[in-house]
């Protein structure tokens, strides 16, 4: 499977890149790199003229770990991924889940780029993406990266519907830090399909899947809310988050609530529902009225 799961659960639609793109990415990256490192060195050269041995070697190898390996880390660090030679390609670097790379990632991706592209010319992060399904250099899998292709949008990812207007923001305050991609992964599964699942079926997995999330946050699922319904809020609240990370706070609470430039919609508690007569009380009668019933997996997203 190809398709990319993003860190907010939404599949993301970009195909990871192919070598010949990749190649010109980093050759382009290299030419600037190289001709800044030179034009860097013929100016110490003048400038440490008066300057013993060993201080022109220190400046050497200063200047050498600055420019061709810390540029690089830099630039993929405070542009998300995007180097010069990648956005020329189209392309970007991004974690395994989707998300934006952080520092750590960058560091490690360039650390082995010193070996994989400069000390063997290349020859072993061709021969590492040729054999990676996901064409990944060595440097990507000790990252946990991927280089994708930013314009090749594909129609086939499902969005994760959104979460009751009052769950929005009703989770700003859990720690999000100790759930594994894997359970992202099936939770976002579990959203764009809860639709086709049988009833029963559904509603097991949602409860299952809430339990799992609770015991990773350390927050009980609060009482009176669907399992469904809670799932995606959690998941809207980290896409936020991820979102606040990359473009900016006002843009990502716009994007969190669906619009641009107006107010959050206001957090309203669960009101009670009686029960249906003749039926089987499935549904907790505390259940938010403009959310769907447990048992048929689904909830109605706003309006």
């Amino acid at each position: 499977m190809n398709e990319l799961v993003t860190g907010d659960a939404v599949v993301l639609g970009l195909r990871p890149a192919k070598l010949p793109s990749r190649a010109l990415a980093v050759v382009i990256d290299l030419v600037v790199v190289w001709a800044a490192y030179i034009v860097v060195s013929i100016v110490l050269t003048i400038a440490t003229d008066s300057l013993d041995t060993a201080a022109v070697a220190a400046l050497a190898v200063a200047s050498f770990l600055l420019i061709p390996v810390g540029v690089p880390i830099a630039v993929e660090t405070l542009s998300h991924g995007r180097s010069l030679g990648k956005l020329a390609c189209g392309l970007r670097v991004v974690r395994d889940d989707g998300g934006p790379i952080r520092f750590r990632h960058a560091l490690v991706r360039g650390a082995m780029g010193v070996v994989e592209l400069l000390m063997s010319f290349g020859v072993i992060a061709c021969v590492a993406s040729l054999v990676s399904a996901r064409g990944r250099r060595v440097g990507d899998l000790f990252a946990g990266t991927l280089v994708v292709r930013e314009r090749v949008p594909t129609d086939r990812g499902r969005p994760v519907p959104p979460p009751p207007p009052w769950l929005v923001g009703r989770f700003s305050e859990l720690d999000l830090s100790s759930v594994p991609d894997d359970l992202w992964l099936a939770i976002r599964q579990y959203l764009t399909r809860m639709g086709q699942l049988d009833a029963g079926v559904g509603w097991s997995m949602s409860q299952r899947l809430a339990d799992d999330l609770a015991a990773r946050t350390g927050v009980p699922l609060p009482p009176g809310v669907p399992p469904a319904a809670y799932l995606a809020a959690v998941v809207n609240e980290r896409q936020a988050r991820d979102s606040r990370r990359a473009f900016g706070s006002a843009t990502a609470a716009a994007a969190a609530v669906g619009h641009v430039g107006g107010p959050a919609p206001a957090v309203r508690p669960p009101q009670p529902r009686p029960p249906v007569v003749g039926q089987p009380d499935a549904v907790p009668r505390d259940t938010p009225q403009d959310v769907a019933a447990p048992s048929a997996s689904k909830f109605a997203p706003p309006a």
